[in-house]
């Protein structure tokens, strides 16, 4: 395991509150997912962090001297963060701001927004979270956010935007260890992977629930694990679990990735604009960059052809 800067800020956060739990909600992260993170940085390290006890956690001499190496290098990162915000402030005020879920459209559209509008600044602002970004572009720091919406957990809006929908119903294939038994089916039943565990990305809002929800409609109730995503992918390849995989994203040879039979889980794919964005010719170029990536996938194609290409149905904006 190699510790990023994201592991040190954990284990301040934990010296400083002296609990996990307290800590893990300073971070916006589960219980359990810190809990497991905290037991990789000590397996890497060769040794105990913190002690715990009925008074919390206390740092043990190998967890002091970490700690004392960590501290310096979270706050000069702090300062540094601090630094660019500041200068990120200043940008022009003509600057398009845009913020997004990580999609793989997302490099195919800046370029597009890039040559349609050449004397103007594009700025991308990527959050797991979708909620985050409404906030964002409620208070007026973005102008355009692109998110995707499980079923189950739709967020929540400000009044008095602009909406625009690319896909009603863009689903979720499932990931797999290669030599997983469902693996040699072109399409996978969930009913076959009631034994399973399924791991959730604790960074997405609404993946739990929308997981949660297809699950109860199957009658099917399987261990739900919750994990860093950096680890999702790295869980899934050992055998360890399944888990949900956007139709667009890459994945490498140690993965084998199928449709669910009847799409039970899906999200919809959603922009949201201020008054006053060029949401027409902004949404229309987003479109055009995720028909790129979606057509670079053979499984994805596939399933679009066999679904009437619903890219190719047309939605206006909604003020």
């Amino acid at each position: 395991m190699k510790l990023e800067l994201r592991h040190l800020e954990a284990l301040c956060s934990i010296a400083e509150t002296g609990s996990i739990r307290k800590a893990a909600r300073h971070l916006g992260m589960s219980q359990p997912a810190l809990t497991n993170q905290v037991r990789r940085i000590e397996e890497a390290l060769g040794g105990k962090l913190f002690s715990r006890d009925q008074h919390g956690c206390r740092p043990t001499p190998l967890g002091q001297a970490v700690l004392g190496r960590a501290r310096p290098l979270v706050a000069q990162m702090g300062t540094l963060l601090s630094e660019i915000q500041a200068t990120a402030a200043r940008t022009p005020e003509n600057t398009l701001r845009i913020g997004a879920t990580a999609n793989r459209a997302l490099p195919g559209w800046l370029r597009r927004l890039r040559s349609r509008f050449p004397g103007r600044p594009v700025s991308l602002h990527i959050d797991a979270s979708a909620q985050a970004l409404s906030q964002d572009l409620a208070r007026g720091q973005l102008d355009i956010v692109f998110v995707h919406e499980f079923e189950a957990a739709a967020t929540r809006m400000a009044g008095g935007l602009g909406s625009w929908t690319l896909l009603e119903r863009e689903p979720q294939f499932i990931a797999l260890a290669v030599d997983h038994p469902a693996a040699a089916s072109p399409v996978v039943d969930i009913t076959s992977l009631a034994q399973d565990h399924w791991i959730i990305d604790t960074a997405d809002d609404g993946q739990l629930a929308g997981v949660q929800r297809a699950l109860l409609s199957a009658g099917l109730n399987p261990s739900l694990l919750q994990a860093d995503p950096h680890a999702v992918s790295t869980v899934v390849a050992t055998g360890g679990a399944v888990a949900l995989h956007c139709p667009v994203a890459d994945h490498g040879d140690e993965l084998a990735v199928r449709p669910l039979r009847d799409d039970p889980i899906t999200v919809r794919l959603q922009v949201y604009g201020r008054p006053g964005t060029e949401m027409t010719s902004i949404c229309a170029d987003l479109k055009s960059a995720y028909r790129e990536a979606a057509f670079r996938s053979s499984l994805y194609r596939a399933w679009l052809s066999e679904h009437g290409n619903p890219l190719d149905r047309r939605h206006g904006v909604k003020s």
